[in-house]
Order: C-alpha cells, then sequence, then structure tokens
C-alpha cells in the first residue's frame, strides 16, 4: 500500500494547532508551579507535623500516585458534580487532576531529599541551640535542594506529557485540536505526525536540560 502524504493542508489549521500548543504548555506550567508549592507544603506537613497531620497527608499521597491520572481527571469532571451538586468545568477539573497528582510526586520528592541528609546535620544543627524549622530552613534544605533538582526536573517534563490527557474532557489543547483537524480533514498520519513532532521539539530542550543540571551537580 502506497500512502501519499501530504502535509500541505495543516497550514490551513495553524490557528488552532497554535492555541493546542498554547494550551498545552500552559498547563503544563500552571500545574507545575501549583503541584510543587503544594507538594512542597504536604511534605513539610509529612515531616514536621505530628501525626494527626502525617497520616491524612500520606494519605492524599499514596491517593494520587496509586491511582491513574486517567481516573481522577474522569472522577473529578463526572463524578464529583454527582456528589457535590457543584458544577466542575473541564478546565477547572484538569487543573486540580494535574495538580494533585504532580504535587503527591513533588511531595515525595521533597520528602526523600529532606532525608538523604545525613542524621548528623541535624543533631549537630540542635547542638548549637536550632529549633526544627531552622535547621531545615538553613542546613538541611540548602543541601537537599541540590538532590532533588534532578527529580524535580523529570517530573516536570513528564507533566508536560500528562496534559495530553486533558483532550479527554475536551480542553482545547493539542491532542484535542489534532482530533478536530483529523474529523474535518480524514488524514490522521499527517495530524498525529505533527503533534508528535510538536511534543518532541517542546520536550527535547527540557530532558536536555535536565541532563546537564544532572551533570552540572555531579561536578
Amino acid at each position: 500500500m502506497n500512502y501519499e502524504w501530504n502535509f500541505g493542508f495543516l497550514w490551513e489549521y495553524r490557528s488552532l494547532i497554535l492555541t493546542g500548543i498554547l494550551t498545552t504548555v500552559g498547563f503544563a506550567v500552571g500545574t507545575t508551579i501549583l503541584g510543587l508549592l503544594v507538594g512542597v507544603v504536604i511534605g513539610l506537613g509529612r515531616l514536621i507535623g505530628g501525626p494527626w497531620l502525617r497520616l491524612p497527608l500520606t494519605g492524599f499521597v499514596e491517593l494520587f500516585r496509586c491511582t491513574p491520572l486517567l481516573v481522577q481527571l474522569v472522577w473529578l469532571y463526572y463524578a464529583l458534580p454527582v456528589i457535590s451538586g457543584i458544577q466542575v468545568s473541564a478546565f477547572l477539573a484538569a487543573t486540580l487532576a494535574l495538580t494533585f497528582y504532580a504535587s503527591s510526586f513533588f511531595a515525595e520528592i521533597f520528602r526523600g531529599g529532606v532525608a538523604s541528609i545525613d542524621a548528623g546535620q541535624w543533631d549537630g544543627a540542635r547542638a548549637i541551640g536550632m529549633r526544627r524549622l531552622q535547621i531545615l530552613q538553613r542546613v538541611i534544605l540548602p543541601q537537599a535542594f541540590r538532590n532533588m533538582l534532578p527529580a524535580i526536573m523529570n517530573q516536570s517534563v513528564m507533566q508536560l506529557k500528562n496534559t495530553s490527557l486533558v483532550s479527554t474532557v475536551a480542553v482545547a489543547d493539542l491532542l484535542y485540536q489534532g482530533s478536530i483537524i483529523t474529523s474535518a480533514t480524514y488524514r490522521p498520519l499527517e495530524v498525529y505526525t505533527l503533534v508528535a513532532v510538536l511534543y518532541f521539539l517542546v520536550l527535547f530542550p527540557l530532558t536536555r536540560l535536565s541532563s546537564q543540571l544532572e551533570k552540572w551537580l555531579a561536578r
């Protein structure tokens, strides 16, 4: 079978493609920042909070780490309005799902980074009269950040790929726009090839940056 490739028609849909790219990148950046902030708060709560705080926070982390993001997204969009009686927009459902999912991994990265610091650092800081929060702020976190950075970068790259799932609730990301163009042109090979290339062009520089950071930290 000889298939005749033709990418010329895609120029007519450049505005849709550009909108999809901007939506995808916007979701990735926004939910990564939100997920990182929430993850740091959760990780900090698990480190310095009492059992009454650590237990629900651990439950939150395990719930969102151990269930597929697609299931979370669909549940927030379709099931939550039935349970709460409040209609949730596709944009809000996608933002919440991506943020909670990312925060569960960032919380573990934060906790693991702090745990990687030798216990003697804590003991030495206590010996000179520093309190727990002071030890974290001035001694532990500056060292732990170096250990966390590669994992944070890798998770951020994964977050960009995860945004492709928001198309399932009709958020106009790159993949959703690709499906719209395919429905109009019946040329899925060209459309999804372009979508794959665009994802690669966005992700490849981030993966290279992550690799360079790891080499820099190793030195």
